[in-house]
């Protein structure tokens, strides 16, 4: 049987580490998270916690030129795209802390991991 309050500090790292850094920090920690742990549900969180930061800075370059090529008429787009993000993270801290047995999923997100 694994640890409860480890798997949820794990996992909660994995999908959290977005609040470090939006660098390489928020994938390279879910990586090593992903590495070091045996427990199943932790690596499952640390797989879709590294796809969905893929996902962020993918559709965040998108975004960003979508911006910049209307001189700035689509700013509400990555307001939009921010409130996203930022709120799927929140949510994947919330059901990895309160429901520890399974490992979340983000919905519409390219799974290359």
């Amino acid at each position: 049987m694994y640890d409860a309050e480890k798997r949820k500090l794990l996992s909660a790292l994995s999908h959290g580490a977005i609040f470090l850094s939006t660098t390489f920090i928020s994938i390279g920690l879910p990586i090593f998270v992903l590495f070091v742990s045996n427990d199943p549900v932790v690596k499952e969180n640390a797989k879709e916690a590294i796809n969905f930061h893929f996902n962020v800075w993918f559709y965040g370059a998108i975004i960003g030129v979508l911006v910049w090529l209307s001189f700035g008429l689509l700013v509400p787009l990555a307001f939009l795209g921010f409130l996203l993000h930022w709120g799927l993270t929140i949510w994947a801290l919330f059901h990895v802390l309160t429901d520890a047995e399974k490992p979340f999923r983000y919905p519409f997100i390219f799974r290359l991991v």
